[in-house]
């Protein structure tokens, strides 16, 4: 049973009156065709996992311009919102919020990725991905992106 079944196996049903988080997400891909994947650091909720790069999407902001201002927070790097192609998104049910997430596939940026908030990054095979432990609201974008790509 991979990672996306045993999710399957564990439904959680939304609780009343949690907020709904916007995020946006990216998964970047190399020119070997590897993804990029970026563990959270300490102090931050879900630490040591592995996640695709991104962040909250601010009031009056849309997701690729939260993607593009995240990523050059986050990783250094310059990217524009006409690189950036919707491949699927996740919406799932935490404890105290419920997580809406798109995810996009960016191919082209300018600028040497570097770690400025996350513990690591690391490069990726497609069908490496769920050898790293993720968020549960991620798993069935590992699955979208390897029946995508």
């Amino acid at each position: 049973m991979n990672k996306c079944e045993e999710a399957l196996d564990k439904p959680r049903p939304p609780k009343p009156d949690v907020p709904v988080v916007l995020v946006a997400a990216v998964a970047l891909i190399d020119s070997q065709g590897c993804v990029l994947i970026a563990q959270r650091p300490e102090g931050k909720s879900m630490a040591g996992l592995w996640e695709f790069p991104g962040g909250k999407v601010d009031e009056g902001e849309t997701p690729e311009f939260a993607l593009m201002r995240e990523l050059e927070e986050e990783l250094g790097i310059e990217t524009r919102p006409s690189c950036y192609h919707p491949i699927a998104f996740a919406s799932h049910s935490y404890d105290d919020f419920h997580l809406l997430m798109p995810l996009f596939v960016c191919r082209t940026w300018r600028g040497v990725i570097e770690p400025r908030e996350h513990k690591a990054l690391k490069w990726v095979k497609l069908e490496d991905l769920y050898d790293y432990p993720m968020p549960a609201a991620d798993i069935p974008l590992v699955a979208a992106l390897r029946d995508l790509l």
